[in-house]
């Protein structure tokens, strides 16, 4: 495999594609920039973005050489081209969730495998600094054996992205893989990640609402992990786009007290026993490119180093798994197992 980066091809060019663009165009400016749109080009738009080309079909991005593709367009439509592009040894970053369906994303896997090329899942919340330490806080046993954990993420969809029609947006589109259960799916990914693999879900979804929507808004989850110290772990997940107090929290409730994990605010927090008041572990609020950065930095290493990427493929569908359990355990009104 070649491991020098020269160009990068851009799948869609919505607001996450659009800051792709400018994240690329300021760490790598000798990286040219291609981007497959599935509508007409827009002349002006290139220009403005400073993009190197700007191709309507899959053969014609494949003519333009790249070394690594970004996939950015809606979830239902991630796996049909970057099965394409895999085939054709390109390296692939696709956002999260690398699809709204488990079918097929093995099989992309296994494409890569094959063809000795990076399929990285772009879950950016994991090089969000605050969320690293209070994962290591908790495998440090700050706060002894766990005996739960209570994650929560809301935002009112409306005021989300102010400067569009929410109606519009592929949160609000089942046909574009919208919902709180695939748009919200961080957390998902950082409880998997940091408690182990989820067992078995138990769940409750539904649109409370009145949004003009034809996807779930709320959804009321248990998870149930790997038993440790005889002691099945239990985590509760809330998940809406209807709360207006913007939130991204998760409490572990452990035997020498509880850590706080806010995500708005960037900081991890403990309130050790017999203490009445929280304590303040770690606050760090980057720039909101920050992750973004480190992620795109972190595919670009793991292609020129020929590493395992930081976020798999494999991860990626663990996730969509773990969604699509959900939402059977919602319809039958029973645990489901993994």
């Amino acid at each position: 495999m070649n491991h020098s980066i020269r160009t990068v091809l851009l799948v869609g060019l919505g607001s996450i594609g659009r800051r792709y663009v400018e994240i690329i165009k300021k760490l790598y400016p000798k990286v040219d920039i291609v981007v497959l749109r599935h509508k007409q080009c827009e002349d002006d738009g290139i220009k403005v973005l400073g993009l190197y080309k700007c191709v309507t079909s899959i053969d014609k991005a494949i003519e333009t050489n790249p070394q690594a593709a970004i996939i950015s367009n809606p979830a239902t439509m991630h796996i049909k081209v970057a099965e394409e592009l895999a085939n054709n040894g390109i390296n692939l970053l696709i956002e999260k969730p690398i699809s709204d369906s488990s079918k097929s994303v093995q099989e992309l896997i296994d494409t890569c495998q094959k063809n000795n090329i990076v399929l990285m899942t772009a879950y950016n919340l994991r090089f969000l600094p605050s969320l690293i330490k209070f994962k290591e806080q908790i495998q440090a046993k700050k706060i002894g054996n766990i005996y739960s954990i209570r994650s929560e993420v809301g935002q009112y969809l409306p005021s989300w992205r102010p400067r569009s029609d929410y109606r519009n947006s592929v949160s609000a589109n089942k046909k574009l893989g919208g919902g709180v259960l695939l748009e919200l799916s961080h957390e998902i990914d950082y409880l998997n990640w940091i408690f182990g693999s989820v067992k078995w879900v138990k769940a409750h979804i539904s649109k409370q609402s009145d949004l003009d929507i034809d996807v779930e808004d709320s959804a009321n989850i248990i998870l149930g992990f790997k038993s440790t110290n005889n002691v099945e772990l239990i985590a509760s997940l809330n998940m809406d786009f209807i709360r207006h107090d913007t939130t991204r929290k998760c409490f572990v409730i452990g035997e020498k007290g509880t850590l706080l994990w806010d995500g708005i605010c960037g900081k991890v927090k403990c309130l050790a026993k017999g203490d009445n008041h929280w304590r303040t572990l770690f606050s760090s609020k980057p720039d909101r490119n920050f992750t973004y950065i480190e992620e795109i930095k972190s595919f670009f290493s793991s292609i020129e180093s020929n590493e395992p990427p930081y976020i798999s493929g494999d991860d990626g569908m663990q996730v969509v798994n773990i969604v699509e359990a959900i939402k059977k355990s919602s319809s039958v009104n029973s645990i489901v197992y993994l």
